[in-house]
């Protein structure tokens, strides 16, 4: 393994594990509410990549990315799809639904491959329409373990396959310091209302729980920053399908973290209905694992005969 490899190996993990740990942050944030998190999210990861704008001196770059109607538009988008995630994901964790909320990282994987057929009109291989079909089992499985449908799985998967599918349409024309910064000045207008209203109606805990709890939220900034320049450096250096195994690593903290420190129940049915979900997981990367070894084999071969 190169350097440049092992690089991105580094970085992929350094993301991943830092998203699988977010509950935790969570968690250490209680008395506040999921609005209140996402809210200071919001806002302080703005002045974080305020600085970082400026460290790097990319305000051209930023100005000619908010000039562009495309961009503009599309990571307005990007923005809205993100702040459904964050409230869901925030929401299922500090109302003891770590385990559902670990549940639709895992089913994000098989929503992309959907995402493919009803949007880009792909032809799926055999191995990913199983796939899906298991996936489907399980949320069926999962839905009668709940005595529900387990919407925050479901609306958790959906809105970051969506987010995916929408920044890939951004591509080169934005890269990640730029990206973030165009969604978070989109939101920020209605993350600083709410920050204010919550702070007018006195129910905020910003500056009402003392010194440790306030620069906790507001570290949220980096909290919320840093694992994104992780994925882009990691994404830069690897390819697709080795980022795709990496994912898996967040829903995996984030199911051990509720299990082990939350203390959150997990009962027969549940199990079994995860099971499912981790066997369609396990057939769509053998079929993903064999598809690059194909492609891989057909490249040199075709390599091989240009020569």
């Amino acid at each position: 393994m190169d350097k440049d490899t092992t690089a991105g190996v580094l970085f992929g993990i350094g993301a991943y594990g830092l998203w699988g740990l977010l509950p935790l942050y969570f968690f250490v944030l209680q008395p506040a509410g999921a609005v209140e998190i996402v809210a200071n999210r919001v806002v302080w990861s703005l002045v974080f990549c305020t600085l970082l704008i400026t460290v790097t001196r990319s305000w051209r770059v930023l100005a000619a990315a908010f000039r562009n109607r495309t961009v503009l538009g599309t990571l307005s988008i990007a923005a809205a799809l993100i702040a459904v995630n964050w409230l869901t994901y925030t929401y299922g964790v500090t109302t003891g639904q770590a385990v559902e909320a670990s549940l639709g990282y895992f089913i994000n994987p098989l929503v992309s491959v959907l995402l493919g057929v009803f949007v880009l009109k792909e032809t799926l291989r055999p191995l990913q329409w199983a796939a899906v079909g298991i996936g489907f089992i399980a949320v069926v499985v999962l839905t009668i373990s709940y005595g529900k449908l387990p919407w925050i799985a479901l609306t958790l998967a959906v809105s970051f396959g969506l987010y995916g599918f929408v920044k890939k349409r951004i591509g080169p024309k934005a890269d990640a310091i730029t990206s973030l910064t165009m969604e978070t000045v989109v939101l920020t207008p209605l993350a600083a209302a709410t920050m204010i209203f919550l702070a007018v109606s006195g129910t905020n805990t910003l500056g009402t729980q003392g010194s440790a709890h306030f620069w906790l939220l507001v570290s949220s900034g980096v909290i919320t920053a840093v694992p994104l320049l992780f994925f882009g450096a990691s994404a830069r250096r690897l390819p697709m399908t080795t980022i795709g195994l990496l994912q898996y690593f967040a829903p995996v903290l984030q199911f051990i973290v509720a299990l082990v420190v939350f203390k959150e129940a997990m009962t027969p049915d549940r199990w079994i209905g995860f099971g499912v979900v981790w066997l369609a997981l396990l057939v769509l990367t053998v079929d993903m694992l064999a598809a690059t070894r194909r492609n891989s084999v057909a490249r040199k071969r075709a390599l091989a005969g240009a020569l």
